[in-house]
């Protein structure tokens, strides 16, 4: 047994504990095995050497973080919590202005946030075509527009189109009221939010209104040659084979695409087979594009939403593994 005290007089110790002492509690369901008490600007850890040394370097890790950037959301102080890996480790602790992707509105930095979303920027870099492959939240789209944010600002391309495929996700807006444009803006609304925190809304108002930022539904891409362009295909799980393969054969010169898709949230009706996994497997091997899978893992959403794809996906292993009906088993 053995006892240390950390004090935490540099940082504000509201966002080290939280509100109502939320992220001390996720620190205690982090390190069960250890006492860990709090007393104004102190905290005591006491347990086995080798978990007190553990928590201690990252308490210390969450305490760097916090003197210089003087604020941690729950989803940064739980994946400092859980980073065993150096490339976890070395993302928190390392100071390099050469991650930041773009910088946002007042001062907001943009960066890749986890191992995967940073070999998703490495590939990107690397690769003319990219598939990004993973469950909600784990910043497939958001990495993926700061990209091509960066390459626009950076004069490597001349515009940026953002597609979708209007699929209806389990509602239905063709009678809304209002234009076209009206009805389709609900389907893109994501990529819009995702502009709104990169780029001031009256740069933003001109990129639109010169088309040198595009935000369409996928079929509007039929028939067109995609030159000097960044090229973003998000929810892709949503396109089927015919779909995919006239996206891909738009791309022109000096062109980059990323295709981003939640293989387990197709919304296409059954009758039609989503596309993704179908082009993403042909593709493999084929110089020039590259493929990453993202986990829960890289979810950077609210912390709530790891544990609910873990739900999920545990249900969804269950059914799987029940037995077949008695009569059917009877019938083999």
């Amino acid at each position: 047994m053995t006892e240390t005290i950390i004090n935490l007089e540099t940082v504000n110790p509201i966002e080290f504990f939280g509100v109502n002492n939320g992220k001390l509690d996720i620190l205690k369901k982090k390190f069960p095995l250890l006492k860990i008490l709090s007393r104004g600007t102190q905290i005591k850890l006491s347990g086995a050497p080798e978990h007190v040394e553990n928590a201690k370097e990252k308490i210390e890790l969450i305490v760097q973080y916090l003197e210089r950037n003087g604020h941690m959301s729950e989803n940064y102080f739980e994946q400092i919590l859980g980073g065993d890996d150096a490339e976890t480790v070395d993302h928190f602790i390392e100071r390099n202005p050469n991650d930041i992707l773009v910088f946002g509105p007042n001062g907001k930095t943009v960066r890749a946030r986890t191992a995967n979303q940073k070999k998703l920027v490495h590939m990107a870099e690397r690769n003319d075509i990219v598939f990004a492959i993973g469950p909600a939240g784990t910043g497939k789209t958001y990495t993926a527009v700061a990209l091509a944010v960066r390459a626009l600002k950076n004069k490597q391309v001349k515009k940026i189109i953002l597609t979708r495929p209007a699929v209806e996700a389990g509602e239905s807006l063709g009678f809304l009221p209002g234009d076209l444009k009206e009805k389709i803006d609900p389907y893109l609304r994501p990529l819009y939010d995702a502009l709104d925190d990169m780029i001031p809304a009256d740069k933003l108002g001109y990129y639109m209104s010169t088309r040198a930022i595009e935000i369409a539904p996928l079929a509007y891409m039929r028939g067109r040659t995609l030159d000097n362009a960044f090229i973003i295909l998000d929810e892709a799980q949503n396109a089927t084979n015919l779909q995919l393969k006239m996206f891909l054969t738009r791309i022109g010169a000096n062109a980059k695409a990323i295709i981003t898709g939640d293989i387990t949230q197709v919304d296409l009706p059954r009758h039609q087979k989503s596309g993704l996994q179908t082009a993403a497997r042909i593709l493999k091997n084929i110089d020039g594009i590259a493929h990453i899978e993202l986990d829960e893992d890289d979810v950077v959403r609210h912390r709530l939403v790891k544990a609910i794809l873990r739900a999920y996906e545990k249900e969804r292993n269950d059914f799987h593994k029940e037995p077949p009906p008695e009569g059917e088993q009877q019938m083999q």
